[in-house]
């Protein structure tokens, strides 16, 4: 089983919108504080953790939240390494009641710092990405 890195975050009231529901922004702030934590496990050095930026992400929304839920679970795992990135499978759940409220998909980039572009991830991080994430399995 892969690394799966799980998150609880407080709804706070300045998270609400004019609807008294989290506002939509809020929930890629509540997918960005778990994904930290996933690359923080995952590359095991701080170095190697800000090589990576985000390039994609895709939201689906499921359900609403509110200040009455009190805290989200948010959820990330290693969906795929490609040569210069990394696809993440998220999740947000009700702390509440279980109700999922968001799926989404990020794609990370490799970032050559010097050129501000996307490069190859070094044969060395990809082997402890990729030892990280099995031995999560292991565990």
């Amino acid at each position: 089983m892969p690394l799966v890195t799980r998150r609880e975050v407080e709804i706070r009231w300045r998270d609400m919108d004019a609807f008294r529901h989290v506002n939509n922004a809020v929930f890629l702030t509540y997918l960005e504080a778990a994904r930290d934590d996933f690359l923080g496990r995952l590359c095991a050095a701080d170095d190697d953790l800000w090589s990576f930026v985000i390039r994609r992400v895709e939201l689906d929304f499921v359900s609403q939240l509110t200040q009455d839920d009190g805290a989200v679970v948010a959820e990330v795992r290693l969906e795929r390494v490609g040569t210069s990135s990394l696809v993440t499978l998220e999740r947000l759940v009700a702390r509440s009641d279980g109700r999922l409220a968001a799926e989404a998909r990020a794609v990370l980039v490799h970032l050559d710092e010097t050129r501000q572009r996307s490069a190859p991830i070094p044969d060395e991080l990809r082997a402890r990405i990729l030892a990280n994430d099995a031995a999560a399995g292991d565990a």
